[in-house]
């Protein structure tokens, strides 16, 4: 028998935010090789502007979360427009990728709290 495993599906990982749309945002993603989920953690660098996969080893800016995933990202070697939430709103710890200690203070910062 063949298991399927399934992906957070888009804003699976919301557990609340702010009234109407103020918690997202759009912006735009950097060219990415591999295909991004729902949920996945967010850094901005610095040079471009643009949005690409926190990394906590990084130095050009991606080091600081700023935003998580709203939705699936395809491979795409262009940029790409995807909405994010980066302020006010709560999110299910087991449905993020990418987080760390570093990263749950960064939103927290931004007032997107982690529970569970």
């Amino acid at each position: 028998m063949t298991t399927l495993t399934e992906t957070n599906h888009p804003a699976e990982f919301l557990l609340s935010e702010g009234n109407g749309e103020i918690s997202r945002e759009q912006v735009t993603l950097a060219a990415t090789t591999v295909a991004l989920v729902p949920g996945q953690i967010l850094g901005k660098v610095t040079a471009s502007g643009n949005f690409v996969p926190y990394d906590a080893e990084a130095t050009t800016g991606e080091q600081t979360a700023v935003a998580i995933l709203y939705g699936h990202a395809p491979i795409s070697t262009d940029t790409q427009d995807v909405t994010v939430i980066v302020r006010n709103a709560e999110v299910a710890k087991d449905r993020l990728v990418g987080l760390d200690a570093d990263a749950q203070t960064d939103l927290a910062d931004l007032d997107i709290i982690v529970r569970g």
